[in-house]
């Protein structure tokens, strides 16, 4: 059973197999407890993150469709949103978002203890850092805290039109900066 695809794993899972279970968790943990600890930047809150992520992913098992990914995307995709979802609940002040920005690309590339699912996060921590500082938090707000356009605008009193702006550009930075790298 180690040797099992993922597909077959997240198969299995749903079915509520114990021994699926143990192999399919194993398999994740590391990856599903990284990105949780990447987001909610809190140990206990990313183990729980995790728990419901697997939680979620055992529930919506059934769901899954190897054509539309592979199933460890769409099981990051899983506990991403739901470390979104805890992040909000908890909250988590947007204001406190622009402090926290570069502190955040620092631990997403630095943290040791972290399994990334894309590999080395230096040089994604790089070309962060390389945007202009007022498009570099804005899309940290927008990607790693998920906050919305409309809520970035309201919370740090900026028109929704410059939000935007700011998202587009850097994301066609980021994007020119990393056309031809393989993923």
């Amino acid at each position: 059973m180690w040797n099992a695809s993922d597909e077959a794993l997240v198969a299995g899972y749903a079915t509520g197999d114990p021994d699926v279970a143990r192999v399919f968790v194993g398999r994740f943990q590391d990856r599903v407890y990284g990105l949780a600890l990447a987001i909610t930047r809190d140990r206990q809150a990313a183990q729980e993150v995790a728990q419901d992520a697997f939680l979620r992913a055992w529930r919506y098992g059934a769901s899954y469709d190897p054509r539309r990914g592979s199933a460890t995307a769409w099981l990051l995709r899983i506990t991403r949103n739901a470390a979104l979802d805890y992040v909000r609940t908890s909250q988590r002040r947007v204001d406190h978002v622009v402090a926290d920005a570069d502190s955040a690309i620092d631990d997403m590339a630095g943290e040791a203890d972290v399994s990334s699912p894309v590999g080395d996060l230096a040089a994604i921590a790089d070309g962060l850092r390389s945007l202009p500082t007022q498009q570099r938090e804005t899309l940290m707000a927008a990607a790693y805290y998920g906050l919305t356009a409309r809520e970035i605008s309201d919370a740090w009193d900026i028109p929704l039109g410059t939000v935007k702006t700011r998202l587009r550009l850097a994301l066609a930075k980021l994007r020119d900066l990393f056309a031809g790298v393989a993923p």
